[in-house]
C-alpha cells in the first residue's frame, strides 16, 4: 500500500520546538535574575521550563506564541512585582527568541516532510522540489543567521542590565555612605560654628577694651578715674570667664576640624581615588579603612574584635576590595542585634589570604543560606535592599580567582569566609599587621 504523507499537516507546538532549543535561553533568563521562565502549549501542559515556579507574591506574565496566524502556546515568565518592569522586558526578549526558533523549526519540519512527499514523484517534479528545497535551505540558513545574530544582541542586553543594575547598586551603597558621613561632618561643624559665632563676640569685647586701654594712655598718664573706669569695663565683660574660655573655645574647634578632616582623609583612603585600577593592597589597612567610613553605622554597644595577622601585598583594584568588605561589614552592623559583636580575622595560610567576618547577630535561615549571593535576593523590606550588594561582593571576589563562602547558625550569628589567592613572588614581603 502507498503510503500518504500529507505536507504541511497541522501540528502541535511539542512537535515543532524541543526543549533542547530553549533551555540555554531560559537558563540565560533565570541567571540574570529572572526566578522562573516556562513554555506552554494551547492546553496549559508546560513543555519547557527553568527556575522555581513557586514564590509568595508572585506575578506571572503570559504571551502568546503564533503558529500559521493561531495561538500555539504560551510563554510564561514569573517574578516579583517590584520587578514588574524588568520582568517585562525579559519576557518579550524571551518571546522573541522562542518565535525566532519557532520558524526556523517549522520550517525544517516543513523541508522534510516536503522531502518525504516527493520520493515517489516524477523526476521533473523531483527537479522542481528539489529547486524549492535549495531556496528553502538557502531562506534556513539566513534564518539560522539571523537566529544566532539575534542570541548575541539579545545576550549583550542582558549582560549590560546586569551591568546597570550593579552599577546602581554601587551608586545606592555611595549613597548610604555619603549620608553618614555628612551627618558626621555636620557634628563637629556644628559646635565650630558656634564656637566662632560666641569666639566672634568675645573679639569684639577684647577690641573695645584695647580702645579704652588707649585712650586712657594717650594722655602720657594713667589716672585714678582711668583706673576704676578699665576695672569697671573688665567686669563688665566678664573678661576673667573670656580670655580661658576662648583659649578653650579655639581648642574645641580645632580638634572639631580635625575630626573632619580625619573623617574626609578616611573617605579619601577608602575610595582610593588617586589610586590606579590595580595596586598592591595591604588587607589589614582596607579592613580598616572600611571600619572607619562605617562609623556612623557601629551602634554604640557594638565591639569589633580586630585579629589581624601580618599578610603579604594583595594585588587588587583597592577600590573594589573595599566595597566588597563594606558590603559585608554594613550587613552585619545592620543585623540589629543589642551588643552586637563582629569580629575580624585575617591569616596568610599556603599562599593564600584568609578573611573570616563573623558576628552574634541572629543568623540567617538554613532555606535561603544559598541564595544570599544570587542578584535581587533579599530578606530587607522593599526600598531598602537592592538584593546586589553581596551579588556583587562575590563578583569581586571570584574576579580575583577567590571563594566566598557562608556559615551560619540560625539564634547565634552568621561568619563569611573569603579565600583570596597571592601570587607567588621571590621576595615576597609580609607586612606587620596594625
Amino acid at each position: 500500500m502507498k503510503k500518504e504523507y500529507i505536507v504541511g499537516a497541522e501540528k502541535s507546538l511539542g512537535e515543532i520546538i524541543k526543549d533542547i532549543d530553549l533551555i540555554p535561553f531560559f537558563r540565560s533568563a533565570v541567571e540574570s535574575g529572572i526566578p522562573c521562565v516556562m513554555l506552554e502549549d494551547s492546553r496549559g501542559d508546560v513543555l519547557c521550563h527553568w527556575g522555581n515556579p513557586s514564590g509568595e507574591g508572585m506575578i506571572t506574565l503570559r504571551k502568546p506564541v503564533y503558529l500559521e496566524g493561531e495561538a500555539a502556546g504560551y510563554v510564561v515568565v514569573r517574578g516579583d512585582e517590584p520587578s514588574r518592569s524588568r520582568i517585562e522586558a525579559a519576557a518579550e526578549l524571551i518571546l522573541n527568541a522562542v518565535n525566532t526558533i519557532l520558524r526556523s523549526s517549522f520550517k525544517s519540519v516543513l523541508a522534510t516532510e516536503t522531502h518525504m512527499a516527493v520520493v515517489d514523484q516524477s523526476y521533473n517534479e523531483l527537479l522542481e522540489t528539489n529547486r524549492r528545497l535549495q531556496l528553502s535551505e538557502g531562506r534556513y540558513r539566513d534564518l539560522a543567521d539571523t537566529l544566532e545574530k539575534q542570541v548575541h544582541e539579545r545576550t549583550e542586553e542582558l549582560r549590560q542590565a546586569l551591568a546597570t543594575l550593579l552599577h546602581q547598586e554601587k551608586i545606592a551603597s555611595v549613597g548610604q555612605l555619603a549620608a553618614g558621613v555628612a551627618h558626621e561632618i555636620n557634628n563637629p561643624l556644628g559646635f565650630i560654628v558656634s564656637n566662632l559665632n560666641t569666639l566672634n563676640q568675645y573679639v569684639s569685647r577684647f577690641r573695645d577694651m584695647l580702645v579704652l586701654y588707649r585712650s586712657a594712655f594717650e594722655n602720657g598718664e594713667f589716672t585714678d578715674e582711668n583706673r576704676a573706669l578699665t576695672r569697671r569695663k573688665w567686669g563688665d565683660y566678664k573678661l576673667d570667664f573670656i580670655l580661658p574660655d576662648a583659649a578653650d573655645l579655639i581648642r574645641e574647634s580645632l580638634d572639631g576640624a580635625e575630626r573632619v578632616r580625619k573623617i574626609v582623609a578616611d573617605l579619601k583612603d577608602f575610595s582610593h581615588i588617586d589610586d590606579g585600577d590595580r595596586a598592591g593592597v595591604d588587607i589589614n589597612r582596607e579592613i580598616d579603612r572600611t571600619l572607619n567610613v562605617l562609623t556612623h553605622e557601629i551602634p554604640g554597644d557594638a565591639e569589633i574584635i580586630r585579629d589581624y595577622r601580618p599578610l603579604p601585598e594583595f594585588t587588587c583594584s583597592p577600590a573594589h576590595i573595599c566595597q566588597a568588605f563594606f558590603n559585608i561589614i554594613l550587613n552585619a552592623l545592620q543585623t540589629g542585634k543589642e551588643g552586637l559583636k563582629l569580629i575580624i580575622t585575617t591569616r596568610y595560610e599556603k599562599d593564600f589570604i584568609r578573611i573570616s567576618f563573623s558576628d552574634n547577630g541572629p543568623g540567617i535561615p538554613e532555606e535561603i543560606t544559598n541564595r544570599i549571593f544570587e542578584p535581587f535576593f533579599t530578606t530587607k523590606e522593599v526600598g531598602k535592599g537592592t538584593g546586589m550588594g553581596l551579588k556583587v561582593t562575590y563578583d569581586i571576589i571570584t574576579s580575583y580567582g577567590g571563594t566566598i563562602e557562608v556559615k551560619s547558625v540560625p539564634g547565634s550569628g552568621a561568619a563569611f569566609g573569603i579565600l583570596l589567592p597571592v601570587a607567588k613572588k621571590e621576595n615576597n614581603v609580609i607586612r606587620e599587621a596594625v
